[in-house]
Formats: C-alpha cells, sequence, structure tokens
C-alpha cells in the first residue's frame, strides 16, 4: 500500500518498528482475527518528524489520515481512571465533557509525558492505542471509525516508537481489542 510517499508493509513483518507492547498486542489480536495480519502495516519514518503536522508535511499525507492518542486521567473517590482517546489530527479529544464523563471523574487531565511514557512503555510521539496497559480504557471516536471523505478508510497511528508509525482501517481500528468506539469523543 502507498499512502501518501511512504511504502507501508505488514507490521508483522517489521517487527523492529514496533514498541514491544505494540508488537504483543497485534500479535495477539492477529491470533484471534487472521486479517489482522494483512491489514495492519507500518512504515519506516525520521523520528524528528513524528508530530503530526511534521508528518502530514513531509510525507504528503492527508490531515485527517491520522489519529491522535492522547492519555488522560482523573480520580474518583481515591481511585485514579485513565483512558486513550483516540481522535483524527483534524479534530480534538473533548477531555473536559466527553471523556471526563466517561471516566465519571470531575476532572480530566492529559497525563504527564514522563509518566505516560514510563507507564505505556512507549515513547512520546509514538503512542498508539494497541499495546497500552490492560487498566487503560481505550476510547476511539466514532469518525476515526469510518471513511474519511479526503483521505479514505486508512487511518495512521503510533506504533510504540517515534521512528515509525502504522496504518490499518479505521473500522478495524474500532475492533480492536478493549476498544470502545465513543461518538462525539472528538471535537471540529
Amino acid at each position: 500500500m502507498t499512502l501518501g510517499t511512504l511504502t507501508w508493509v505488514r507490521a508483522l513483518d517489521r517487527p523492529d518498528l514496533l514498541a514491544p507492547s505494540t508488537l504483543a498486542a497485534i500479535q495477539a489480536w492477529s491470533a484471534q482475527d487472521a486479517a489482522v495480519a494483512d491489514a495492519v502495516l507500518v512504515t519506516e519514518i525520521d523520528p524528528d518528524l513524528a508530530d503530526t503536522a511534521a508528518l502530514t508535511e513531509a510525507y504528503g499525507l492527508p490531515p485527517a489520515a491520522s489519529a491522535n492518542c492522547v492519555l488522560v486521567a482523573g480520580r474518583r473517590e481515591g481511585e485514579e481512571r485513565v483512558a486513550a482517546a483516540v481522535v483524527r489530527a483534524t479534530t480534538r479529544a473533548d477531555v473536559n465533557a466527553t471523556v471526563k464523563r466517561l471516566l465519571d471523574v470531575r476532572k480530566a487531565s492529559f497525563l504527564p509525558m514522563d509518566r505516560a511514557v514510563e507507564e505505556s512503555g512507549m515513547e512520546y510521539g509514538g503512542i498508539t492505542p494497541l499495546g497500552l496497559p490492560a487498566r487503560y480504557r481505550v476510547l476511539v471516536d466514532g469518525r476515526v471509525a469510518v471513511d474519511d471523505p479526503g483521505s479514505g478508510p486508512t487511518v495512521v497511528i503510533g506504533s510504540g516508537v517515534r521512528r515509525s508509525k502504522v496504518a490499518l482501517p479505521g473500522a478495524l481500528l474500532a475492533r480492536a481489542p478493549g476498544v470502545e468506539l465513543v461518538e462525539g469523543l472528538a471535537l471540529s
């Protein structure tokens, strides 16, 4: 597959381009669903271009092709609740209303970078919904699951490391183990 100026290969054929937890998640998922092995792709990028705006410009990707994953936490009765919110890059996660309501917390905040990196086992700028700790909820905006008029069915997400990106159909990501599809998770 070609998307932008990047050449993509099966992620399972390039485990060196995936964080260990991301690789383990894709392997386990493909054992449950044979289509995953061929549908989840990876490409190598310049790690200095891992941020969405730089990636889009450098590699000719449609802006809506990328989906960003942010980690958010809040507390309720002394219990911390953490979620990953995945939204198209042309939108932003509704942390102050939708995520806060779904976590059932009074206040939701982005997880500090050092903690996000340590707990996820992933590099900042490469955090992905695939392979996060089991206690994290994975919330995916409904717009990620449907074809985007400007970018089609594929979404580009992190690989767990800054030197590569993963691509897969948004509808497939919405069916990944542990994913909760949420309409209205993103604000335009």
